[in-house]
């Protein structure tokens, strides 16, 4: 910091010594030329001059008078003189520092306006236009987000209105044509029983990561730490997920290293690979393949979780893990929630001091997910 104002430092320095050197050379001006050179005389006469014509004095008293207060104190009037003249270049340079004061504050104040033009300050000052412009900069990244956030919120709520009323119009249809047709046959009442019950958990779903958007009750904080067999979690989840793979017709294969422990939450842990898999059951084609890669490496447990599915563009990997996205493709009933579940896991992820990331190569899309392995 002290390197970055240098510039600064010796323009100060420099209006401090141009300043002293301009008082003193006009004191020993006074000195030199003045009292004791060729203007003494002109002075003298001038002072006798004043004190007869002005105050009534005789030439001699007058002259009495320039010897007393003038000749015999001249080293404390040259001193008051220099001290004066000290001062007047010390105000003038001081005029050149409130100078920069009034450029800073101007700065300061086009830092939050809404003009697209830079910061402009002296070279003096170059450092601080530097952090300036950077804070500007940041600002204008912090709004554009926000507003951004902001516009994902109001057409999640629009997607939401759209989802929630599909299954709901269903589930009303279904039960009121169950009430007022008695007469159905057991098969076709199992049907729409059935129909009802399917519209009625995707309800419950949507319901659910409404919830997680108002109330997003994650935290700062995992619940109870503990030594977590991951292998013998991720094998569990794959038997779990086999009615979902069953449905889309997707086959599963599973490599697991064994003994993979990890210390964290469970159900933390868990949701976030439950949230990754249904991700990959929802955006894989039919009759594709669902891949669980497990391995160590090094001192960290490293969990790929590949589908075979449409390809994500490049643009839109860094932003699946951002809380409301949802790509355009998951804006139908069936595919994609509220677009929170990647994010939720990867705030557990990063709070077991681990990371997440995506992979797409056009056929494939895979989810790398590295955690610190327990060393107890």
């Amino acid at each position: 910091m002290n390197r970055k104002y240098t510039r600064l430092k010796l323009k100060m320095l420099l209006l401090v010594i141009a300043g002293s050197a301009i008082a003193g050379g006009v004191g020993l001006f006074l000195m030199q030329v003045l009292v004791d050179g060729a203007l003494q005389d002109p002075f003298a006469q001038g002072f006798v001059w004043a004190a007869c014509t002005l105050f009534g004095q005789s030439r001699e008293g007058a002259l009495e008078a320039y010897q007393l207060y003038i000749r015999n104190n001249k080293q404390e009037i040259m001193a008051v003189c220099l001290m004066v003249l000290m001062l007047v270049a010390f105000y003038i340079a001081m005029g050149r520092f409130t100078k920069w004061l009034d450029q800073i504050r101007t700065a300061t104040r086009r830092v939050v306006e809404e003009s697209e033009e830079p910061v402009c300050l002296p070279k003096e000052l170059s450092p601080l236009e530097e952090d300036l412009n950077a804070i500007r900069q940041q600002l204008r990244e912090r709004e554009g987000a926000a507003r951004e956030s902001e516009q994902r919120k109001q057409d999640l709520i629009a997607f939401l209105a759209h989802d929630l009323k599909t299954p709901l119009t269903s589930v009303v249809g279904y039960l009121t044509l169950l009430r007022d047709t008695p007469e159905l046959d057991h098969e076709r009442r199992a049907k729409y029983t059935g129909i009802a019950l399917d519209k009625a958990e995707r309800l419950e779903e949507l319901l659910g990561e409404f919830f997680d958007i108002t109330r997003m009750d994650l935290g700062s904080e995992t619940g109870q730490m503990e030594p977590i067999q991951l292998s013998m979690l991720l094998e569990q989840l794959a038997d779990e997920f086999y009615p979902l793979f069953s449905e889309k017709e997707l086959a599963c294969s599973v490599e697991i290293e064994h003994h993979l422990v990890v210390l964290g939450d469970p159900d933390k842990l868990a949701r976030v690979f439950d949230n990754v898999l249904r991700n990959a059951v929802n955006y894989s084609v039919r009759g594709g393949r669902v891949e669980i890669h497990a391995a160590r490496s090094e001192e960290r447990a490293e969990i790929v979780i590949r589908n075979e599915g449409l390809e994500i563009p490049e643009r839109e990997l860094a932003n699946i893990f951002r809380k409301f996205y949802r790509l355009d493709a998951a804006r139908s009933s069936r595919t994609g929630g509220a677009g929170l579940g990647l994010a939720i896991a990867k705030e557990i992820v990063e709070l077991h001091g681990g990371t997440i990331r995506a992979e797409s190569n056009g056929r494939f899309t895979s989810f790398i997910i590295s955690l610190p392995l327990y060393q107890g």
